[in-house]
């Protein structure tokens, strides 16, 4: 039967709704051409009837201007329709675009959890938490053999400040009664003498000539 009638195995792709939309566009290019030629049409009648004067004449033309005034109605509105459907079939375009795009982030979403399941499912909470604690006990180990090997053996652990003010008091006290001024020994009175020397006077030119 196939054979008789002709029929082919493969069957002719559905258009899309892009070929929809160009189809329409240029039906749209078709009535709005069709939609200027008529309005040429009218501006001839116009003028024709501006210059004949009321008769028979002018009645047929101004009868031809309705005819075309009625068929250009017809294709606008027609071009509204083809118009409106463009518009429509571009909205729904841009939709099933947006719900393309949604899909596909959801899925990559969903790949993505997928991958962080698989990655998470190798780590062990457990073992991290093993591990932190280990890296405290060793840092808190390292902390206590710096002190261990920073420790002073020959001063003592606790030494009190107002001892150590005290001794310095004593150690300038020690130098005052040691040290006096080589000045002062100098102006020191002997200890074998009771009195203190009296100071006398040189005599002067004049009196010692008298003297004499």
């Amino acid at each position: 039967m196939n054979r008789i009638f002709g029929s082919s195995s493969t069957k002719k792709p559905k258009p899309t709704l892009q070929d929809a939309i160009n189809a329409t566009d240029t039906r749209v290019a078709s009535v709005e051409v069709k939609i200027r030629k008529l309005d040429g049409e009218l501006l001839r009648y116009k003028e024709q009837m501006s210059k004949l004067r009321s008769g028979p004449g002018k009645n047929a033309i101004q009868q031809r201007a309705l005819r075309v005034l009625q068929q250009k109605k017809l294709y606008e509105g027609q071009l509204n329709q083809l118009q409106q459907q463009t518009f429509n079939m571009e909205s729904a375009a841009l939709t099933t675009d947006n719900l393309r795009n949604t899909m596909a982030t959801v899925d990559a979403m969903k790949l993505a959890n997928k991958e962080m399941r698989k990655q998470y499912g190798k780590i062990d909470i457990d073992k991290i938490e093993n591990m932190h604690y280990d890296m405290e006990e060793l840092l808190e180990q390292a902390n206590e053999i710096q002190e261990s090997l920073g420790r002073s053996y020959a001063v003592p652990d606790e030494i009190d400040e107002a001892d150590l003010e005290a001794e310095l008091d004593a150690l300038q006290l020690e130098e005052e009664e040691e040290g006096p001024s080589y000045l002062a020994d100098l102006n020191k009175v002997p200890d074998f003498l009771d009195e203190s020397p009296v100071e006398t006077s040189e005599p002067t030119t004049k009196e010692a000539v008298k003297t004499t």
